[in-house]
């Protein structure tokens, strides 16, 4: 991966274990194999992107393969709308659940179709947490520590881009994505955690319904994927909480009490696919 310098944009060469431009600027890679590319003077606090408890408690819900048809069925679309994309980005890759998955099904259908292209994909987060376990659960995979509105990356770097529930900067998305590239995106669907909105609020409202329209890009495809999650496990329910801003916003009786009586509650994701134009 070519990286450029997050404080002048000049290319960024790898020294032994050191990134280094031109500027000598200099990033050190972590023992994990990652590097930091989000300097002190850029973070908008201490410890920004999900903590420790976040982190762990979505890594811990995501491995029982509760959002495991969300995944697929991501990987499905990558397939059929990118399948021969060489170089791949996921925006907010978070703890690696979904970027791992993803280098998988394009390499496992790569293979299955005789495909002599090679992928390669990187993973940025601004979770220092999130992108330490992902770096040392997922070696084969390249994460960097950034944020996903000013990206680390040289303009038209990547064939494929995801974000799946990670915000970012149109024009950043514009630049990283290269000619004709393809964007997925995963945000909530109109019934998202609806059961947990009627716990919460006393005049509980649907999210808002997605739009396809994206400036630089045009849409071709847009769909919801909706099925129940069921839990019955207090620990899984616990996970599910902590992962969310519901840990928050739940009193601890209410907490105790879903805890007891088990949770049924609506996943609705809406995605939606986007061609660089």
């Amino acid at each position: 991966m070519q990286y450029i310098c997050p404080i002048c944009s000049s290319a960024l060469s790898l020294n032994a274990k050191s990134w280094q431009c031109e500027n000598r600027h200099q990033f050190d890679c972590a023992k994990e194999g990652y590097v930091n590319l989000l300097p002190v003077q850029k973070k908008n606090s201490k410890d920004p992107g999900d903590n420790k408890t976040m982190m762990f408690a979505r890594r811990e819900f995501l491995n029982k393969g509760y959002y495991q048809k969300l995944s697929d069925r991501v990987n499905e679309l990558a397939i059929q709308f990118s399948n021969s994309a060489e170089k791949i980005l996921d925006i907010g890759c978070g703890e690696g659940y979904y970027s791992h998955r993803l280098l998988q099904a394009l390499q496992q259908e790569g293979e299955s179709s005789d495909s002599q292209t090679a992928c390669h994909l990187q993973g940025l987060d601004i979770s220092k947490s999130a992108i330490k376990y992902a770096s040392k659960r997922y070696a084969e995979l390249d994460f960097c520590v950034a944020s996903a509105y000013e990206m680390p990356f040289a303009d038209n770097a990547f064939d494929l881009a995801m974000r799946i529930y990670a915000p970012s900067k149109i024009e950043e998305l514009q630049r990283v994505i290269n000619q004709d590239g393809i964007l997925i995106t995963v945000s909530p669907g109109p019934m998202h955690h609806f059961a947990m909105k009627k716990i919460i609020y006393s005049e509980p409202k649907p999210h808002d319904e997605a739009k396809a329209e994206l400036e630089g890009f045009n849409c071709l495809h847009q769909e919801r994927v909706q099925y129940q999650l069921e839990l019955t496990d207090p620990i899984d329910i616990e996970h599910f909480l902590n992962m969310t801003p519901y840990a928050w916003k739940l009193t601890q009786e209410q907490k105790a009490q879903i805890a007891d009586q088990g949770l049924s509650c609506e996943l609705d994701f809406s995605i939606e696919i986007h061609q660089r134009n």
